[in-house]
């Protein structure tokens, strides 16, 4: 009896844990979903790297239609973004469903927060999963990396940019760095793309440290790596191997530039805030007070003049001299 007690509710506890772990709704517009389907995980190693939480995939179908819809959570909003650049591929082109995201031959693929989906088959229009967007678990939508956009835009590759957090990602990209000298326990992050010049492609990866004096030392290091051609600016430091074309190199490295952008994003404690908004309210009451007494004063000071005056008191101080001029 015990035992059969435990088992439910052993498996009580799974299924409400499913439950919870679901990332899809049970409908998107007209579409009806079937049963989660579980799948594989492309390059374990390179998703764990950026912060693989959760994953799923389900059919959605109409009566005549159906498409497959597939999500992959991770901790943060950077890790969705090269996740996002990772999965894309190369023949994609530009969508508006969100600010990270690509229509491809059958579907289209997008970064919303820290989630990354893919949708392949009939597609329904972007404004039916806004309401997906509010039922999402662990949603996380912090700033994208400024890092991002510091790729020189003049013969960069479409779709070739892919972010670098750690060791199994510069392995990836870039496996000619060694990740000793990329310092990632420096808090280093990186973004590489490929640039097509007239003697080949060329990989041009560009590392971004949390401060000058750690790139400046770091710049060090990359220039002895074997072929490379590095510049540092700021706190970013861009480096190139063995570049098929060194003059190509100079003029795409030349285009890095380092601009300095300041953040204030500290919370201000609640008891601060209460404690400013009681001191607001307490000058308002006292200068409400300071007013009444000086009504009352006021009113006081006029009563007894007007009584003095019905009373004929001639011993009145505050009396006006007349001097009767009209008389004489």
């Amino acid at each position: 009896m015990l035992r059969g007690v435990i088992q439910t509710a052993a498996l009580f506890l799974v299924a409400a844990g499913a439950a919870s772990a679901a990332i899809f709704p049970d409908k998107i517009g007209d579409f009806q979903k079937g049963p989660p389907k579980t799948i594989s995980v492309p390059d374990q190693a390179l998703l764990d790297e950026y912060g693989l939480s959760a994953t799923e995939q389900a059919e959605y179908k109409t009566a005549e239609k159906h498409f497959t819809a597939t999500a992959w959570r991770f901790h943060d909003s950077t890790g969705a973004m090269a996740m996002f650049e990772f999965r894309r591929p190369p023949g994609a082109v530009s969508s508006g469903i969100a600010k990270l995201a690509v229509q491809t031959s059958d579907g289209a693929i997008f970064a919303y927060g820290n989630y990354v989906f893919q949708l392949t088959g009939n597609v329904p229009p972007a404004e039916q999963f806004t309401a997906m967007y509010a039922t999402l678990p662990k949603l996380e939508q912090s700033p994208l990396p400024v890092l991002l956009t510091d790729l020189p835009p003049a013969g960069l590759v479409p779709n070739s940019e892919r972010y670098v957090v750690g060791p199994v990602s510069l392995d990836r990209f870039e496996p000619r760095i060694p990740p000793s000298i990329a310092a990632f326990h420096l808090g280093s992050e990186a973004i590489v793309g490929k640039y097509t010049t007239a003697k080949g492609l060329l990989t041009l990866a560009i590392f971004n440290y949390p401060t000058p004096g750690i790139a400046r030392e770091r710049y060090q290091n990359f220039q002895n790596i074997s072929g490379a051609i590095a510049k540092r600016v700021g706190a970013l430091v861009a480096v190139t191997i063995q570049p098929p074309d060194a003059d190509a190199a100079e003029r795409i490295l030349s285009q890095v530039k380092y601009e300095t952008n300041i953040t204030w994003n500290e919370k201000v404690p609640v008891n601060e805030v209460k404690g400013a908004a009681r001191f607001i309210l307490d000058v308002f009451a006292f200068s409400g007070l300071l007013i009444l007494i000086c009504l009352i004063a006021g009113l006081g000071y006029a009563g007894v003049r007007f009584a003095n005056r019905k009373m004929n008191r001639s011993d009145d101080p505050d009396a006006m001299i007349t001097l009767h001029l009209g008389n004489k």
